[in-house]
């Protein structure tokens, strides 16, 4: 799958990602194809499920900037959406799905990042 291929499949704007890293298509490879090392959802998956609110707002918060840095869209709603949850120490009632959300889009984003060409 191309790059391009790879934001379509997601439901991300490919060519506002491409500006972000200066219309450097090789860039853009470069960063994206890291995305999985960061640490950022498992620690967010981690500290949720113990209880531990406020790391998971950061780890929300974290997630958040990265996506919207690399321009994967739908990942970046649905932390931006768990971030808000999560603001100020207090849970909302809806914190779970939307982590259940990001989860999910987390997921989706990875398994179509194995299908980029190297």
């Amino acid at each position: 799958m191309t790059l391009e291929a790879f934001y379509n499949e997601i439901g991300s704007d490919y060519k506002a990602a491409l500006t972000r890293m200066g219309n450097s298509e090789k860039m853009l490879g470069k960063f994206v194809r890291k995305f999985t090392a960061d640490k950022s959802m498992s620690e967010l998956n981690a500290s949720f499920d113990g209880g531990d609110y406020p790391t998971a707002f950061r780890m929300a918060h974290t997630l958040k900037g990265l996506c919207a840095n690399l321009g994967l869209d739908k990942l970046q709603h649905s932390s931006a959406e768990l971030t808000e949850a999560l603001r100020g120490g207090v849970v909302a009632d809806n914190a779970a799905e939307l982590l259940a959300q990001v989860r999910a889009d987390y997921d989706m984003t990875v398994a179509a990042l194995a299908q980029l060409d190297e």
